[in-house]
């Protein structure tokens, strides 16, 4: 049985990358896989994945952290850095795509509940973005389930991740291309390992007890 609380623990936000150490291949499917598969609101799936495996890459990422410079040597030092975008849109044309994908994976089994899943669909991302008015946070806050998933995920794999929110996301949008595909840069994950000398490794993890953040009722 894998203690998951033991890699909950294990991991830290990784300050010092050693630039030497590589990420396999198979691990970085393996990672792939596990944004692919996140949670979503109503499976709404609105994000896309820029992964820098290239020095090159690496080095347009860090175009961005020109105002942020403690996060550049992170960026370019990891074995991978992943762009994790929000869409900037939710269309008609992307919820059928949804709807589609769904079907061919043998979600429904008649077209009755093909079209409850449609319509449950569309009226919570049309609760969002016609009533409330904070498509863009609700989208955002899908991208950070993935994140969650990634951070775990990549400790069960013995990697060593650092998430970034300290760059221009409108620099990293115009370098990257994003808003033409229409997408928005939301966080950057570095990955890798981290170097001998991270002094964040070293340090004890910190959090607050159960009896301050736990309510029973």
């Amino acid at each position: 049985m894998i203690d998951v609380v033991h890699y909950a623990k294990k991991r830290y936000t990784t300050k010092v990358f050693d630039p030497s150490k590589k990420i396999s291949d198979e691990q970085i499917q393996q990672l792939k896989s596990l944004a692919q598969y996140s949670a979503s609101s109503v499976n709404s799936q609105p994000w896309h994945f820029v992964l820098a495996a290239t020095d090159e890459g690496k080095q347009l990422i860090a175009q961005a952290t020109e105002e942020f410079a403690f996060n550049t040597p992170k960026i370019l030092n990891a074995s991978h850095v992943l762009v994790l975008c929000r869409k900037t849109d939710i269309t008609d044309e992307y919820l059928n795509q949804l709807l589609e994908q769904e079907q061919q994976d043998g979600r429904f089994d008649d077209e009755q509940g093909k079209q409850m899943v449609a319509g449950a669909r569309a009226f919570f991302t049309g609760l969002h973005v016609n009533e409330l008015h904070d498509a863009p946070a609700w989208m955002e806050k899908q991208v950070y389930l993935a994140l969650g998933n990634l951070l775990l995920g990549a400790s069960l794999l013995d990697i060593d991740s650092c998430p970034i929110e300290g760059f221009d996301a409108a620099k990293l949008n115009q370098v990257l291309g994003l808003t033409e595909q229409g997408y928005s840069a939301t966080v950057v994950l570095a990955l890798g390992y981290h170097a001998e000398d991270d002094f964040n490794a070293k340090l004890p993890k910190s959090r607050l007890s159960q009896e301050v953040i736990f309510s029973e009722i």
